[in-house]
C-alpha cells in the first residue's frame, strides 16, 4: 500500500490503521466532518465575531458546503445512525451561510440546496 497522504504539518491524515481496515461509514463520516469544519472556519464561526474573522471567505464556504451536501446526499443510505447528525450539521452551515450573506440566495439557490432542497 502507498504511504498515507500528509497534512500541512506533515502529520498523517489517517490513523495508523490500514485504510483497507477502516469501515466505509467511518471514511465518509471523517470526510464530512472535515468539510464541515473547513466550512465553519470559512464562515468565521470559530472566531468570537464571525463578521471580522480573518478566515471568513463566503465563496470558499459555498464550495465546501456544496461538496458536503453532495457527499451527504450520495452516501446517506450508508451512514445509518450517523446520517441525522451529519445532515443537521449541514443544515446549520447552510443557515449560517444565508445569515452571513449580505444578499442571501433565493430559497433553493444556496450552497448545496440543489442536493438538499431549500433550507429556510
Amino acid at each position: 500500500m502507498s504511504e498515507a497522504p500528509e497534512g500541512p504539518e506533515g502529520e498523517s491524515l489517517f490513523s495508523t490503521r490500514d485504510l483497507a481496515e477502516i469501515p466505509s461509514v467511518e471514511v465518509i463520516s471523517r470526510a464530512a466532518l472535515m468539510l464541515m469544519s473547513a466550512a465553519a472556519e470559512r464562515l468565521g464561526l470559530a472566531d468570537e465575531d464571525p463578521d471580522t474573522s480573518p478566515h471568513r471567505d463566503l465563496d470558499e464556504a459555498r464550495r465546501l458546503i456544496t461538496a458536503l451536501a453532495g457527499l451527504v446526499t450520495a452516501s446517506v443510505e450508508y451512514l445509518g445512525p450517523h446520517a441525522a447528525p451529519i445532515r443537521d450539521g449541514l443544515q446549520s452551515l447552510q443557515k449560517a451561510f444565508r445569515e452571513s450573506s449580505a444578499f442571501p440566495d433565493a430559497p433553493g439557490q444556496g450552497p448545496g440546496e440543489k442536493y438538499t432542497g431549500p433550507v429556510y
